[in-house]
């Protein structure tokens, strides 16, 4: 496979190779757009326009130590050609403009310069309404949409899942899992502990993990969190599809709503987000706040940390809220 690299000449070859740039254009600058956790990406501006580059390769690009599925750029890909006949989730999105199967490559259309709603982590920032209901509507339609009734085996995206299941469902419950709790704030290492020896909960976080790992028939995003939302000059828009697959919408739903306790919403906020979803796709309550239950304790307990701006009592009082959930008072 070849390996991206900001070098220009190497990027002009690499792209008239795959006649991704016209004959006379030429590559003025080369930017990192963001900080993405999965994959090398960049942003390519040339004298007759801009677009982005994204390349998967065989570990987290954040993370060199864990191993990711280096094709997961092309279930990305797969998520854009099922949706693309829908206008109003294709607005939502970048265009796909370009495929390299052989070096597991994109080429997107640039949304400009956002930013990801990861600054709701910040203290006393609050969603605005009209975007809640744009991310939640967004996930709807995505959900009522498209459907793979089981006769048909569409995306599955089993590798992909496998590593969101290792990090969801398993590390955080390890008793050595090499992750130093206390490093990340003081005292949060003897509650990670508690979980870790709880039995009955990691059965219960076990039955669920099961749950995620089954193919379902509802198209889901399935890394529905505010990395995954952008904002730009042109409004909302939803990125980093390569988690998707057909499963329960439960599990997605239950994600978002986690993410919004995390980043300290309102409880009305979050209440608002569930009742928008509702109003336009079914959904099984109490699996989607057991969902909920468990991406709170990955976050907070596991190693894809957030920049969470809570003290060790609000992080305890999610954790206990947690337990509650799945287990019961």
């Amino acid at each position: 496979m070849e390996m991206m690299t900001k070098d220009i000449d190497h990027l002009e070859n690499y792209l008239r190779g795959q006649a991704w740039l016209k004959k006379d254009e030429r590559i003025t600058t080369v930017e990192i757009p963001g900080a993405g956790n999965m994959n090398f990406t960049l942003r390519i501006r040339t004298d007759q326009g801009s677009f982005i580059l994204k390349q998967s390769r065989g570990y987290v690009e954040k993370y060199p130590q864990v191993s990711a599925p280096s094709d997961r750029a092309l279930r990305e890909a797969e998520f854009y050609t099922i949706t693309t006949n829908d206008e109003f989730l294709r607005s939502k999105m970048p265009k796909l403009q370009g495929v390299d199967e052989e070096n597991h490559v994109l080429k997107l259309a640039d949304l400009g310069d956002g930013v990801d709603y990861t600054f709701l982590y910040e203290k006393n920032s609050i969603l605005d309404l009209g975007v809640l209901e744009e991310i939640m509507d967004f996930a709807a339609a995505l959900h009522t949409g498209f459907h793979c009734d089981g006769r048909e085996k569409r995306l599955p995206n089993r590798e992909m899942r496998k590593l969101n299941h290792e990090h969801i469902f398993v590390y955080p419950y390890l008793k050595e899992n090499g992750l130093d709790l206390n490093g990340i704030l003081p005292g949060l290492q003897e509650i990670g502990d508690a979980f870790k020896a709880d039995h009955a909960l990691k059965k219960k976080v076990f039955g669920l993990g099961e749950r995620y790992l089954a193919d379902g028939n509802v198209l889901l995003h399935g890394d529905y969190f505010p990395g995954s939302w952008l904002k730009t000059d042109e409004g909302l828009k939803i990125i980093d599809p390569e988690f998707c697959f057909f499963g329960e919408p439960e599990f997605e739903i239950g994600v978002t709503l986690a993410h919004l306790k995390m980043a300290g919403q309102p409880q009305a906020i979050v209440d608002k987000a569930l009742a928008i979803y509702t109003d336009n796709a079914p959904i099984q309550d109490e699996v989607c706040l057991q969902f909920m239950a468990v991406e709170m304790v990955r976050r907070i307990l596991g190693l894809a940390q957030l920049p969470l701006n809570l003290n060790l009592e609000e992080r305890t009082t999610l954790l206990t809220e947690a337990r509650i959930i799945l287990l019961g008072p």
